[in-house]
């Protein structure tokens, strides 16, 4: 069951690159950009890597960290992170678990195959852990924008 805007964001512990690990408990009080990808180095998720790579100083101004997800490899995620110089946490939820709560894990279809997969969506978390916004089925142009007026609005 997805979640949305004005629910709890569901807590998580997961590794990160680098071998760390973050939780979100451990951003509490912080603004929290969450956002879900389907993979790893192809032109989509890269443009939206970069565009939040190019803001962050700007979300850090409003106070907000950004965190990325997908369910690559903690060393698919070191090697995006290099290729790209992104400058925030990427997430690897290998499991799915992570994916499933909030919703994102969907049956998708290209070509006219279903399969299973990541719906690119967004989720701003305000400092006590509700979900203030919600963006599903993201389109990659303008998105880093809309976030970031969202969080200067929190």
């Amino acid at each position: 069951m997805p979640v949305d805007a004005g629910d709890k964001a569901p807590d998580f512990k997961l590794p990160t690159d680098g071998g760390g690990d973050i939780s979100l408990s451990a951003l509490k009080g912080k603004t929290t950009v969450l956002y879900f990808y389907p993979k790893d180095d192809t032109s989509g998720c890269t443009k939206e890597a970069m565009g939040f790579r190019d803001a962050l100083a700007a979300f850090g101004k409003a106070g907000a960290a950004v965190v990325g997800v997908s369910k690559d490899s903690v060393a698919k995620h070191d090697r995006f992170k290099v290729k790209y110089e992104l400058n925030f946490p990427l997430v690897s939820d290998e499991a799915g678990t992570l994916c499933e709560a909030y919703g994102v894990w969907v049956e998708k279809s290209m070509y006219g195959r279903k399969y299973m997969g990541i719906e690119r969506s967004t989720f701003l978390i305000d400092g006590d852990g509700r979900i203030a916004r919600v963006w599903r089925k993201v389109k990659i142009p303008g998105h880093v924008d809309e976030v970031l007026a969202a969080a200067k609005a929190l």
